[in-house]
């Protein structure tokens, strides 16, 4: 990982983003830092399309949960390639990457550290030895088989980026993002996370087959003589400086309206629609308006646009909103999915 901001892209001072005239009453400024970083978000897709093969829209929503400076939560059945996708990730954007395998048996010290007793030169005293939170890009692989304390032990880090450790706090490195895996079939010896751990991931990804010549594609490249590797496209300052590029990009009322339409409307006390009034047990929080606003501002930037639309919100209802909202059991009596509720209220501001 390198230094200070050397890999900025090219025709942006580093510190352009610091700089008071630098903000959404600067659109030349926006318009030139969004063209320069669009160039470099075609070299990260292209390396990640070297060794991903068929998850175009996963690898999107990836990209679209870090530019925005959050945590993702990838569910899906085993051998899909989840773990395959954080370590390419991890190399691709040039971020420090650790991994731990989340079991029943796993205590929230191996994830934070601890402080061990240390004798040098006949005098003893604690010293703090940082656990694998203490990275860029945290795999928390098969998170929901670890016990509900463990899980709890993630909860300051992703939301405050620092942890506590015998009443001394330690600041994580930055850009810090946790990318949780999760398997939806196999629910024995497993804990559900609760709704405050849930609602601290930007999105919730659901990981799905790929197809016929996705498939071809992968099996002709991963099991031949050479397996490809991944090859560095950004740094980790990169990251950091698109992320405040993100925040800088303007928005509009109309998206305003429509984000605190779909996220209010999910709730049962203000909603307007009769099947959430009936169905739902609970709606998302206002972290879900949050979270919309910035995914759709980075789905924007990804796609090298200067301002997101309503379609933005629009594609990333499902991922924003399905894990911060529950469907009562009438509902699940009924056979109504959750995802047919969103798209039902997605199709009211479309």
């Amino acid at each position: 990982m390198s230094g200070g901001m050397a890999g900025s892209p090219q025709g942006i001072s580093p510190g352009a983003l610091d700089q008071p005239g630098f903000g959404t009453d600067d659109p030349n400024t926006i318009l030139a830092a969004t063209e320069a970083l669009g160039a470099r978000i075609v070299q990260v897709r292209s390396a990640i399309g070297r060794i991903i093969f068929g998850q175009d829209e996963v690898v999107d929503e990836t990209l679209i949960t870090l530019l925005s400076g959050g945590h993702v939560l990838l569910v899906g059945v085993p051998g899909l390639g989840k773990s395959r996708l954080v370590e390419t990730l991890g190399v691709v954007l040039g971020m420090a990457t650790k991994r731990i395998q989340f079991t029943p048996d796993l205590m929230p010290a191996d994830i934070v550290g601890s402080e061990v007793l240390d004798e040098t030169e006949g005098r003893r005293a604690f010293r703090f030895v940082p656990g694998p939170v203490f990275c860029q890009l945290l795999m928390a692989d098969e998170i929901n088989r670890a016990s509900p304390r463990t899980q709890s032990a993630l909860l300051q880090a992703m939301q405050e980026h620092r942890v506590a450790i015998g009443g001394v706090e330690h600041v994580l490195p930055r850009p810090f993002h946790v990318l949780a895996t999760q398997n939806p079939i196999e629910q024995e010896g497993t804990y559900p996370l609760p709704e405050a751990q849930l609602d601290r991931f930007l999105l919730e990804i659901t990981v799905s087959y790929p197809d016929r010549d996705a498939e071809r594609a992968m099996l002709l490249a991963t099991t031949g003589a050479h397996d490809a590797r991944p090859v560095q496209a950004m740094t980790a300052d990169d990251l950091l400086y698109a992320q405040a590029l993100v925040r800088r990009l303007p928005i509009g009322e109309k998206v305003v309206d429509a984000i605190l339409t779909l996220v209010r409307g999910c709730r049962p006390e203000t909603a307007g629609d009769d099947i959430v009034r009936q169905h739902v047990a609970w709606g998302p929080g206002p972290r879900a308006a949050q979270a919309l606003m910035l995914a759709s501002r980075a789905r924007a930037l990804l796609q090298g646009r200067l301002a997101p639309s309503v379609d933005d919100v629009a594609a990333l209802a499902r991922p924003v909103l399905r894990h911060r909202m529950a469907l009562s059991f009438s509902a699940r009596a009924d056979g109504i999915a959750l995802t047919d509720v969103i798209d039902r209220l997605v199709g009211k501001i479309a």
